[in-house]
């Protein structure tokens, strides 16, 4: 995915309330959790430092979600480092428990909604899954920012 002549970028996403909620236009939120949604079902998704860091470093990575409130300065430098030098799109969510949902760190109660949600700091994503409009919109926006 990424090639010699690619930009790392870093973006800084503010994530509301109501961001799990399906809308009828999709925004950068909705389409951030819908193709971590599609890379859990296919596999393809790295939660936690250790192995966010082996697969960024091992150029497996498509994409990478960090969380702008981690406690650790280290852990932020060591993954916005890896992810410029081997040239990963890089976004980062201010809440550490919405990357927790979006991951699948959480339980589901009988209506649908998260409980128990486990804050994440990092998340890669290796494989994409299938192809979806979230995953162009994404694309996209890389490209445009």
């Amino acid at each position: 995915m990424a090639s010699e002549g690619d930009v790392q970028q870093s973006i800084e996403i503010e994530v509301s309330a109501d961001a799990s909620a399906p809308s009828s236009s999709m925004t950068i939120e909705g389409a951030i959790q819908d193709v971590l949604r599609r890379a859990l079902i296919h596999n393809g998704l790295v939660r936690g430092l250790r192995e966010c860091a082996q697969a960024l470093d091992s150029r497996r990575a498509q994409m990478c979600v960090l969380s702008d409130s981690c406690d650790e300065a280290e852990y932020t430098k060591l993954v916005e480092a890896l992810c410029a030098e081997h040239k990963i799109n890089l976004i980062k969510v201010s809440d550490p428990k919405k990357i927790g949902e979006w991951a699948g760190l959480c339980k589901i109660d009988r209506e649908g909604n998260a409980r128990k949600v486990v804050g994440c700091s990092c998340v890669v994503i290796s494989n994409w899954g299938e192809d979806s409009e979230a995953r162009n919109m994404l694309l996209e926006y890389f490209k445009s920012h």
